[in-house]
């Protein structure tokens, strides 16, 4: 077996031992295997070893490997995620690459994604990212402004937004990292109870997925456990 498809059975293992102990199903939470720069041979080689969603960082990085001749014959298995920064001008492709973004942060690019999805006909599936940890370096609404926020989009007719995503200050804990997975969930009930249908918390990356699995996570970023450490 290769170290590929030892790290992703390894990883499925954990994700479903976390998941039990909690009292949660292990099926709810979905594996991303975040695939930024990792040629399309090791990729293919991961959806082979059981990979059914992946996560990409950059449209054009992304759309070279979604046309490449070895990865669009297994399209049918694939379903691809927009999990990095995504500029506005950038929309009208993403619009025709991706099944979900989970990095919507502002309303114009809201807006804008569903100006490009009504141009196809499609409804885009998306999710808003929230900088909890309020770094000047990372992307995403601020805590306070997300409801609001969610509010207008829900007005957007071509736009399904679905949940929240974090991505918390780096730690070599991964307990550092319990406040702020803790306070997604807490913001993602909040807009439940403001009447806003979102199901979906995307937390949680290689080193700190477990401790998201227990604070409710649906969906784990993984690159550097599934592919090793970036070239």
């Amino acid at each position: 077996m290769s170290s590929i498809a030892e790290n992703i059975k390894s990883i499925l293992e954990r994700i479903r031992k976390t998941a039990e102990k909690v009292g949660r199903n292990p099926s709810d939470v979905k594996l991303v295997a975040v695939s930024k720069t990792v040629d399309v041979n090791r990729i293919k080689e991961a959806v082979i070893s059981g990979v059914t969603i992946l996560g990409e960082n950059r449209v054009q990085e992304a759309q070279k490997k979604v046309m490449s001749d070895e990865l669009r014959v297994m399209s049918d298995r694939i379903k691809w995620h927009m999990v990095g920064h995504l500029q506005t001008n950038k929309a009208k492709t993403a619009v025709q690459l991706f099944d979900l973004i989970h990095s919507i942060d502002s309303l114009s690019l809201a807006e804008e994604i569903d100006r490009q999805a009504k141009k196809v006909g499609k409804i885009q599936r998306v999710l808003v990212e929230v900088n909890l940890g309020g770094e000047e370096t990372k992307h995403g609404v601020s805590k306070e402004g997300t409801i609001s926020l969610l509010k207008e989009m829900s007005k957007l007719k071509n736009i399904s937004v679905e949940g929240l995503m974090t991505m918390p200050p780096f730690s070599e804990n991964p307990e550092d990292a319990r406040p702020h997975f803790k306070e997604l969930k807490n913001l993602i009930d909040e807009a439940v109870k403001a009447g806003l249908g979102l199901t979906k918390l995307s937390m949680g990356m290689s080193n700190d997925f477990e401790v998201a699995i227990e604070e409710g996570a649906t969906m784990v970023r993984i690159g550097t456990g599934i592919f090793g450490e970036r070239k």
